[in-house]
């Protein structure tokens, strides 16, 4: 089987990442639509977040296969099958979820060889994150170091990524 392609996308929060990801996803035929959830309810607004995406991905006529998956996301690799359709979202809220569980380096590592070897099976990963570099660093030493990670994890991504997109107010803009 010829290796999957690899799309990024990144925007604001609420820019419409998730929606146009779907329906890059849905408009490509995978055998199946696998949604990699990362976030986790830990509070209402959360709760909220993740019941509207689920409801969105039911309003669809395609099925969805969704596998919640906050951490540890080597994880899902046995879940996936040839040909498949990815859609995970996100990595920001992955890399929260990993962030103090232990080394990074090695954390990171691991992603990006799953990543390969989703791609060895699936047709299309499609990989979601928010853009939270557009302000300035952070003088707060864990919000610093959270934004050094997602940075330095964001341009590996788009340079193993096929296309990369870049959302803002509904609109797609493609860098790559």
């Amino acid at each position: 089987m010829v290796r999957g392609k690899l799309i990024f996308i990144t925007g604001g929060v609420r820019s419409g990442k998730s929606s146009f990801a779907e329906h890059y996803l849905m408009d490509r035929l995978a055998k199946r639509n696998v949604y990699i959830a990362s976030g986790v309810a830990v509070d209402n607004e959360m709760s909220e977040r993740i019941k509207r995406h689920q409801d969105d991905r039911e309003n669809y006529l395609v099925e969805w296969i969704t596998i919640e998956q906050p951490s540890h996301f080597e994880q899902v690799l046995p879940h996936i099958q040839k040909g498949d359709g990815i859609l995970w979202d996100c990595v920001t809220t992955w890399l929260a979820n990993e962030l103090y569980d232990g080394q990074m380096e090695s954390v990171e590592e691991q992603l990006y060889e799953t990543i390969d070897q989703l791609l060895e099976k699936a047709k299309l990963v499609v990989i979601v994150s928010n853009e939270v570099l557009d302000e300035p660093l952070s003088n707060y030493e864990d919000t610093a170091l959270y934004q050094s990670w997602i940075g330095r994890i964001h341009q590996k991504l788009v340079a193993m990524a096929d296309h990369a997109f870049e959302m803002e107010y509904g609109l797609s803009h493609q860098w790559k």
